[in-house]
């Protein structure tokens, strides 16, 4: 079938009627599901982030966050994040956002109706009061039915009713998609399938009659996901290799943009100035045009390593584990190919490219959620060659039809279950493994005998070496501080020594003492290590006179993450403290999700007081999970 003669084919209502049945279905459940699992505080952790943006502007009027009182007093009253991690301070006194403002537009409409509804139920206009979070989460079930609606018309132009249905059903139902639209919904992700799939329809009509509102549209469309999320900006690559396949489908293109040269200008400058929203505010609040607020060197793109095997099939959050009904998409690109050359490129082209910019992220597995979260905007391009699949399947013999289908509804069955199993602390967010997975396959109560087979816990934040558990043990140094003939140092004492005849003392003139540095690859460990670090102190003035830390952190290319510090002038510190006596200070530190093999773990004592103190023996021992048969 050509592809005039798909895009022309007009079904008559009676076929239609499937994919509309679906969608109410679908539609139904998803408000059904959002009524009754209802979250205390939608607008919490990331989403608050994103939202910010809102009331600092229109309520507060502070948009550079000045006044951090209201917003702790905010974080107080909602309990809307453990640590304000959604921004980050700078040297003029602002805030400046972590997220990009994108996301905040998109949240506007429920913004202003929360505002509204606010003021006549007599609840506070703080922007985060139950109005303001009721109509969120109506401004997400909206957007995540447009965004079917328009997959909806977009299949139907491809495939039979009937296959456009089984596709919207297996998309909600079977893919990860369903546990984001549904109790995560505020979340980007949810709102940018809805992008997508307004990008691909857009794409569609303007290849289709070239009219300007299309391409305007198109630019606004794909200016809109960008500033939600800077890497969005692939989506460019759908209509700009649409109907490409070889050179001379190239060249035609190539001719046809030429041809509409105005419109082309149109639409780089709905696109620039999008985009130049997030620079002005850039601009004033942080003082410049670029600002990286990312701010934690530990993570970052690694483009030269990307951990795409792991972010496909890892059991930690491997997309194709934990969505298997994708695969199916996947196998779709072959007949995509064969069938619809056309549209192939551009939509492969689309799909490498993002894979590969998920899978870049230091943070490979997108911190705690069900299943690969980065991919799932993508689901409404991939629809297409998921869609090709089901149409090639429903040619085969009746036993080939009922082995897949038999398959296909396992995986929709597979999917519930795990979202009900992640629901109930079954299955880890993010601290899957091979083991522990299998080990409660189809189990309905979680059993705490297992998870001793999880990733290990960073989240604990009062970090210790277990007791409960085997390790090896190794000590990697010892500074003693002992003066030998060539050591012309002044600040090797032999005032005071804890053993030996030197110690350190460190004062005004000396504001970091001999630091330990090893390589993350040269430590033995697989998953992670404990480190004991222990320095002995020896106070001559009270501890409120002094300033000085034990510090401990991993280095990427010279930045500080995972940072951790003991300050010995610190109440709880310094009363343990004797004055006049050697005195031992132990920190326990887990070792990070480690950006990179070649970053630093760096021990070292830093002194920002003026008066002497001395140490000694400073001794880095390691502990890693000991062997088990």
């Amino acid at each position: 079938m050509t592809e005039s003669q798909i895009f022309k084919r007009k079904p008559n209502f009676r076929f239609k009627f499937y994919s509309i049945l679906a969608l109410i279905f679908i539609l139904s459940i998803n408000i059904y599901d959002r009524i009754t699992h209802t979250p205390k505080n939608p607008i919490s952790w990331d989403t608050f982030g994103y939202y910010l943006y809102l009331p600092a502007t229109f309520i507060y009027h502070d948009l550079g966050l000045k006044d951090k009182a209201v917003i702790d007093n905010i974080i107080d009253k909602y309990h809307s994040t453990s640590t304000f991690y959604q921004a980050s301070h700078v040297q003029n006194g602002n805030w400046i956002m972590k997220y990009s403002m994108g996301m905040a537009i998109l949240y506007s409409p429920g913004f202003i109706v929360g505002h509204i509804l606010a003021q006549f139920m007599d609840y506070p206009t703080d922007g985060f009061s139950k109005p303001y979070q009721w109509a969120l989460i109506a401004n997400s079930i909206l957007f995540f039915f447009i965004g079917l609606l328009v997959l909806r018309k977009i299949l139907n132009r491809f495939f039979t009713d009937q296959i456009t249905a089984t596709l919207l059903i297996l998309i909600f139902f079977g893919t990860n998609y369903f546990s984001y639209s549904t109790f995560s919904a505020e979340m980007p992700h949810n709102y940018l399938f809805t992008m997508y799939a307004l990008i691909l329809w857009q794409t569609i009509l303007w290849h289709e009659n070239h009219k300007r509102k299309h391409i305007w549209a198109l630019a606004f469309f794909i200016g809109l996901a960008t500033l939600a999320r800077p890497t969005e900006i692939i989506s460019i690559l759908i209509p700009l290799l649409w109907n490409i396949t070889n050179k001379e489908t190239l060249i035609k293109k190539i001719n046809l943009i030429k041809s509409f040269k105005s419109q082309m200008w149109q639409f780089m400058v709905i696109l620039l100035l999008i985009g130049s929203l997030q620079v002005i505010y850039w601009k004033i609040y942080s003082g410049h045009f670029i600002y990286y607020s990312y701010q934690n060197p530990g993570e970052g793109f690694e483009f030269l390593w990307p951990y795409t095997l792991k972010t496909l099939f890892s059991f930690r959050k491997g997309w194709l584990i934990y969505t298997p009904m994708m695969i199916f998409a996947l196998w779709g690109f072959i007949h995509l190919y064969k069938e619809n050359r056309n549209k192939f490129f551009s939509i492969f082209i689309f799909f490498i490219v993002n894979l590969y910019i998920v899978s870049s992220w230091s943070c490979w597995w997108y911190a705690q959620s069900m299943g690969q979260r980065a991919l799932i905007q993508s689901y409404a391009v991939l629809a297409i060659p998921f869609g090709y699949f089901l149409t090639s399947l429903s040619k085969k013999s009746a036993i080939m039809k009922i082995v897949m289908s038999l398959i296909i509804l396992f995986f929709v069955i597979l999917n519930q279950f795990q979202v009900w199993q992640f629901s109930k602390g079954i299955l880890s967010l993010d601290r899957m493994t091979m083991p522990y997975y299998f080990n409660t396959f189809g189990k309905m109560v979680h059993n705490k005998a297992y998870d001793s087979l999880l990733l290990v816990d960073r989240s604990n934040l009062n970090e210790k070496v277990p007791d409960n558990q085997s390790f090896e043990h190794e000590v990697l140094k010892i500074f003693d501080f002992e003066k030998d003939s060539s050591n012309t140092d002044p600040h090797y004492s032999k005032l005071y020594a804890h053993q030996g005849s030197y110690s350190l003392v460190m004062d005004s003139s000396i504001q970091f003492s001999p630091a330990f540095k090893i390589k993350y690859k040269d430590i033995n460990c697989e998953e992670y290590a404990w480190f004991r670090i222990s320095v002995w102190v020896y106070p001559v003035y009270p501890l409120n006179e002094t300033s000085t830390s034990l510090i401990v952190s991993f280095q990427h290319k010279g930045d500080n993450y995972k940072y951790r510090g003991i300050d010995l002038n610190k109440p709880e510190i310094a009363e343990q403290l004797i004055l006049n006596q050697w005195n031992k200070i132990n920190m326990d530190y887990l070792t990070p999700e480690v950006r990179s093999k070649n970053d630093n773990l760096i021990v070292y004592v830093w002194n920002r007081g003026k008066k002497s103190i001395y140490f000694d023996d400073m001794t880095i021992e390691m502990y890693t999970p000991a062997e088990t048969n």
